[in-house]
């Protein structure tokens, strides 16, 4: 049967390219501008619609400066046609305000105004947990997001013409963003990431079929919402046939996981194996230009 009969939309594939990821696992994470510009471009070539990444250093450390920005954001643009969706660097960037920073200096330039900005919609420990060594790897992670800075957030990026993409770590995230969209602040269609976890990322819902019914069995049935699954830590794939198959999309990448059962792939591959999937049981992959309908985000760029 051809999944695109029961109405579902086109996929979404959105590569989550980078992250904080370091190359001791996969050396294929991109870094600098100009392998982040190859990597997205190569990507939207295999069925991706939609990235997300992180500034990084020539080292691979954090860089949140304007110019950092700006020369990722210039690189993905000149490469691609991509929606882009920058992180706001909760966990390496100082107070609330400033995580909006680089967003605010480039307000009036279309080039580096992005289309998509996450948001966690509630607060989380996001420590890694070493199942091996029972002990945890750090102990002081954590995502702080309260309703204030949430409202603030949402209202500026309604006047800049930016979707939020709410991050859930857990059901009451999904409560807070059905809450949001109640309050008028949220446009549909609403669009929710929902997060899972690997064995060492305790945060998260398990990466089960049960922890992604949780998520979507608290999904109101008189909102349109667009809901995508990630990984952080662990494999995605088995989830990945689930959202494919029942109406969800699917946001994938390097960042997330180094796959060392795929043999450490590039982004690029497993953008491919995931539209290879949706192939295989008849759900078209949107293109750029369909995912801005489905998500209902004008193009600023002429």
């Amino acid at each position: 049967m051809d999944i695109r009969q029961q109405g579902m939309s086109k996929l979404i594939i959105d590569v989550r390219i980078n992250e904080y990821a370091m190359r001791d696992e996969n050396p294929n994470v991109p870094w600098t501008p100009a392998e982040i510009g190859r990597d997205v471009r190569a990507c939207q070539d295999a069925g991706a619609s939609t990235v997300h990444f992180h500034p990084r250093s020539p080292d691979g450390g954090p860089a949140h400066g304007p110019e950092d920005y700006a020369q990722a954001m210039r690189a993905i643009r000149s490469s691609c046609d991509l929606l882009v969706n920058p992180t706001l660097g909760q966990i390496t960037r100082g107070g609330t305000l400033e995580r909006i920073s680089n967003i605010e200096t480039f307000a009036g330039d279309p080039l580096l105004t992005p289309d998509i900005v996450g948001l966690d919609p509630g607060s989380t420990n996001i420590d890694a947990f070493d199942p091996v060594k029972k002990r945890f790897l750090t102990d002081d992670k954590v995502y702080v997001n309260a309703h204030a800075t949430l409202i603030a957030f949402i209202a500026r990026f309604r006047a800049l013409g930016i979707r939020p993409n709410f991050a859930c770590w857990s059901i009451p995230f999904v409560r807070s963003t059905v809450a949001l969209m109640e309050m008028g602040l949220v446009d549909e269609p609403g669009h929710v990431l929902f997060v899972h976890g690997g064995p060492g990322q305790l945060g998260a819902h398990p990466a089960t079929p049960e922890g992604l019914r949780a998520y979507t069995e608290h999904l109101p049935r008189d909102k349109r919402i667009e809901w995508t699954v990630c990984c952080k830590g662990g494999n995605l794939f088995a989830l990945a046939m689930i959202a494919i198959a029942t109406g969800g999309h699917v946001s994938i990448g390097i960042g997330d996981y180094a796959y060392p059962e795929l043999g450490y792939p590039t982004n690029t591959e497993l953008v491919e194996e995931i539209t290879r999937m949706a192939r295989q049981v008849g759900r078209a992959v949107a293109t750029p230009a369909e995912t801005r309908q489905i998500l209902g985000i004008p193009s600023r760029i002429r």
